[in-house]
């Protein structure tokens, strides 16, 4: 099995010109360290939202018990 390199497509838009090159030691760097970033990023997007359904279903559970919310767990009320 061959191991393909990483490539750009790279196009001059004066003459037209097409080139498929090599990606250099920095840009697969850059390109590692974005899917780093992106991966961290998604983690923190799921654990918010997670957490904002916790809360949620803490205040319907406080609601329905006649316990006080917090102000936190009320802010999540839409009247």
């Amino acid at each position: 099995m061959t191991e393909e390199i990483p490539s750009k497509i790279v196009v001059n838009c004066e003459t037209g010109l097409t080139e498929i090159l090599p990606l250099t030691d920095d840009e697969m760097t850059e390109r590692e360290q974005m899917a780093i970033e992106s991966e961290a990023q998604r983690v923190l997007d799921e654990e918010a939202a997670q957490a904002l359904t916790d809360l949620k279903a803490s205040a319907r559970a406080k609601l329905v018990s006649g316990t006080p919310l917090t102000i936190e767990e009320a802010a999540t009320l839409v009247l």
